[in-house]
């Protein structure tokens, strides 16, 4: 791997910001947690959220690791988001759990007036 793998770039943050854009194109970033699955990046928010909302209409993010706050603590890496079916979602809420743990369980209490969990899978794009 090198060392502009992103996967193993990212591997050892607890955040990224998720890059996800507009109807007009102008990016939205949002500091969230997540997880790695294999070669994906998971995250999990609530069906409620503008980052659900502008996913629906554009699956184009960028991705970079970040401190609690959004302050950037390495490059962006592009990729394409699609939403979880519920089976990769319970798979993504125990990785959740398992990186993030009580604070994780407290977080979906006071998450849930944004509706339902859903889960987002990232595809990273080739970086060369």
């Amino acid at each position: 791997m090198s060392s502009a793998d992103p996967i193993s770039t990212l591997s050892p943050y607890r955040y990224i910001n998720l890059e996800t854009l507009k109807r007009n194109g102008e990016g939205v970033a949002t500091t969230v947690w997540f997880t790695i699955d294999g070669r994906k990046i998971n995250i999990v928010t609530r069906n409620q959220t503008g980052k659900v909302k502008r996913l629906r209409n554009n699956p184009n993010v960028r991705l970079a690791p970040c401190g609690i706050r959004g302050q950037l603590k390495g490059r962006w890496f592009n990729g394409k988001a699609s939403f979880a079916s519920p089976e990769e979602l319970n798979h993504a809420l125990s990785l959740r759990n398992k990186k993030y743990g009580l604070r994780a369980t407290l977080a979906g209490i006071l998450s849930r007036t944004k509706g339902e969990p859903v889960g987002i899978i990232i595809s990273l794009d080739r970086v060369d």
